[in-house]
């Protein structure tokens, strides 16, 4: 079936906002004070982001592809695997739904960003810092992670068993992310996508939050440059090796 491209941006859309509430969701819910879900641990937040993408990827896979990541698209495209003529309207529409996902966070979590007076916990609800405050080590994180994170998902979904059986492979997709973040998420949280840290950063920025101190823009590039550059080697060594 052919989905029209407003269909496809929908999806994008809505695959992103809810990567957003399953992720950042999973995080506000164990660093805010006084939560249900208050110090449950990293691996409440490895499952929250592996069915962040999960189950984006189960909805709209077959629509959109299901790239929720400005990094896949923009590999993707370089790669030539994707069209260029859409990489701007599919980053718009995965921009504008980590902004929302991540709203939706913020209002649920609303009484515990009230009550939390820890900076750091509250920024992490919303982007990824280096727990080493080392901008070399937190690109070579970010870039390792979002390449272990294309080429498997691309292998997964463009294989012969991932295309006979789209939803086992969007599920591997999910368990990738989860592993990963298990696996190489303790550096910066981790974040592997563009939007997923650039958007939330700025609405920590613009949000009213007591406490919240600074949103550390000085590093805000290192979770956007380096997935983009680790996702396009992914793309190429699946185009050239695997595809």
């Amino acid at each position: 079936m052919t989905y029209s491209l407003f269909v496809k941006l929908a999806a994008e859309f809505v695959g992103t906002a809810i990567l957003m509430v399953f992720g950042n969701g999973s995080v506000a819910n164990v660093e805010l004070k006084n939560t249900k879900g208050h110090h449950a641990g990293w691996l409440n937040i490895a499952m929250g982001y592996g069915f962040g993408v999960m189950f984006p990827v189960l909805m709209f896979g077959a629509v959109s592809g299901a790239h929720i990541n400005p990094a896949m698209t923009l590999a993707q495209a370089v790669n030539g695997l994707f069209p260029w003529n859409e990489v701007l309207p599919y980053i718009i529409a995965q921009l504008l739904g980590a902004i929302v996902g991540q709203l939706i966070v913020y209002v649920t979590y609303y009484p515990h960003y009230r009550d939390t007076e820890d900076a750091e916990a509250i920024l992490g609800t919303f982007c990824t810092t280096d727990a080493e405050n080392d901008r070399v080590n937190y690109f070579l994180n970010e870039f390792f992670g979002t390449f272990m994170l294309v080429i498997g998902a691309l292998c997964c979904l463009s294989m012969p068993w991932g295309q006979k059986d789209p939803a086992a492979a969007s599920i591997v997709v999910g368990f990738i992310v989860w592993g990963l973040v298990t696996s190489m998420g303790g550096p910066t949280g981790p974040g592997l996508n563009p939007a997923r840290d650039l958007m939330p950063r700025l609405l920590h920025q613009l949000l009213p939050i007591p406490h919240k101190g600074g949103s550390r823009w000085g590093e805000a590039w290192i979770p956007v440059v380096a997935p983009i550059l680790g996702a396009i080697l992914g793309a190429f060594l699946f185009k050239t090796i695997f595809a």
